[in-house]
């Protein structure tokens, strides 16, 4: 597990710094890493870019509550096409969506709303919550 935590803090870090690190040989250490991903315990290397740089420094939450079950998979399908929509969650209780969304600013995220998400079959209504600070972010559990 030990590898996992080095490479989920850097997908790039060499083999040979890992090795160092775990007291492995080099082909030991990328044998480990061969099973992890054949297994899918890893699923993919990615990157983590940073919103702000891109242009996108409005950061917020969007619960959705569906009128009745038969628009879930309309909404699912519009909800992954979304470019701004970085996660979408089905979740238990009175909204029956959360979606994460990255946005330019307030009026983007407000034509977002307004002209997608508000205007999508079978949606019931929204709440949105506007992130002011993150303190912790992370890619993987």
């Amino acid at each position: 597990m030990h590898i996992l935590g080095m490479l989920k803090d850097n997908g790039r870090l060499p083999a040979v710094a890992i090795a160092r690190q775990v007291n492995l040989s080099v082909p030991a250490v990328l044998e480990r890493v061969k099973k992890l991903t054949q297994s899918a315990v890893i699923e993919r290397f990615t990157v983590k870019l940073n919103r702000r740089q891109m242009g996108l420094a409005l950061l917020a939450f969007v619960m959705v509550r569906l009128s009745a079950s038969a628009h879930i998979e309309t909404f699912r399908q519009r909800a992954v096409q979304y470019s701004c929509v970085m996660e979408c969650h089905h979740i238990a209780g009175e909204y029956d969506y959360l979606l994460k969304v990255a946005a330019p600013d307030t009026a983007a995220l407000e034509r977002f709303l307004t002209d997608e998400i508000k205007q999508g079959e079978g949606v019931d209504g929204t709440t949105t919550l506007i992130v002011l600070t993150t303190l912790k972010e992370e890619l993987n559990a």
